[in-house]
């Protein structure tokens, strides 16, 4: 009896063939596998960096010159007194940049004072120990942070003259925000703060959510611009939560943590430098959640999209775009779970601060 053919047998057949192939491939094009494989590991290093110039796209012409797509950004520079030029001196890492007689190199992503040659100097450790002037240039993350600002400025200024003239009915985007706010308002800060305090911080709980959303769908773009997964904006975004936690801490919040009511002496002695302890482990738990969840996100799908030009058959390379795709819908969900959970932890440890206690009663 003669065997039918179904899609399951082609497609096996097609599973064979791609590993036949791949088995088939010669020296040459396993070490072109190894060369690809650094080259996309170096992409995603300078995908996740900060840089001093916003480049946009980059492509190697027929002649072996790679060409830059974007614009350069301003340095500003303090070095016996202030400097300030054009990233374009740089030239993307590759020259020495000359200002008042000094020169200046950027090297792996950091400025150093360097000599007409730029040499580097290493310590035995491999560091570089060439002095390094302070640095307040306005670099990618600084342009980010400053678009997501006016981003922000202009949905909600446009949202509040809705209100005014509807006569407080939401119109254009009013009609998208609102639910949002209502959602942060209801469903975050009252339950965790309480309605008697809530007011006070919501405005920072809706600053804190939007920005990180914003700029967290602004980092899958192909612009690649990471603010959270920069480890100096997560740090202040956790600052600033602990700061408005230990201003807003009213008595009853340091009774408990210094001196715990209903405690043994002895264990309150224990207790309290754990408990003070534990004002800092909140914000830096917030930080380095932020960060490691983002960072981790852009590597895996990075890493996913780069195994599509290292297979060298359509079965792994169509299995790699697949999984990227789907992937990248998981990330969109996850640039709203982080803005979620960073406003949440933010307005639990607010509404701690100012949780009022009744022993007595209790």
């Amino acid at each position: 009896m003669r065997r039918k053919i179904t899609v399951k047998t082609i497609t096996l057949l097609l599973f064979l063939v791609s590993f036949v192939t791949y088995g088939q491939e010669d020296h040459s094009q396993a070490e072109s596998g190894t060369d690809k494989r650094s080259e996309i590991k170096e992409y995603i290093q300078h995908h996740l960096q900060d840089s001093y110039d916003f480049n946009l796209f980059s492509w190697t012409t027929d002649a072996g010159e790679v060409k830059h797509f974007g614009f350069p950004l301003p340095v500003i520079l303090w070095d016996d007194g202030l400097k300030v030029f054009s990233s374009s001196k740089f030239h993307h890492g590759e020259t020495v940049a000359e200002v008042d007689g000094n020169y200046y190199k950027n090297y792996h992503g950091k400025i150093y004072k360097t000599d007409a040659e730029g040499t580097i100097n290493y310590d035995a450790e491999h560091h570089a120990t060439n002095a390094k002037p302070l640095d307040f240039s306005i670099t990618k993350n600084v342009v980010m942070i400053m678009m997501v600002f006016a981003i922000m400025f202009f949905m909600f200024s446009r949202m509040a003259k809705s209100y005014q003239k509807n006569n407080g009915m939401p119109k254009g985007m009013g009609r998208f925000l609102e639910p949002i706010v209502i959602y942060v308002r209801d469903e975050i800060a009252i339950p965790n703060i309480g309605e008697k305090h809530y007011k006070r911080y919501m405005s920072y709980l809706l600053t804190v959510f939007f920005f990180v959303w914003i700029v967290n769908l602004f980092g899958l773009t192909p612009i690649g611009m990471n603010v959270t997964n920069n480890i100096a904006v997560t740090l202040c975004l956790a600052l600033i939560t602990y700061v408005i936690t230990t201003f807003s801490g009213n008595k009853n919040y340091w009774k408990h943590i210094f001196w715990m009511p209903g405690v043994p002496v002895p264990m309150k002695i224990i207790l309290a430098p754990i408990e003070l302890l534990g004002t800092i482990i909140k914000p830096f738990s917030l930080m380095i959640r932020l960060y490691a969840n983002i960072t981790a996100g852009h590597i895996v799908l990075m890493s996913i999209i780069g195994m599509m030009f290292v297979f060298h058959n359509w079965i792994g390379s169509s299995l790699s775009f697949v999984l990227a795709f789907v992937l990248g819908i998981l990330e969109l969900l996850v640039a709203a779970l982080q803005a979620y959970i960073f406003t949440v932890l933010s307005a639990l440890y607010f509404g701690m601060a100012v949780e009022e206690h009744h022993d007595e009663a209790h």
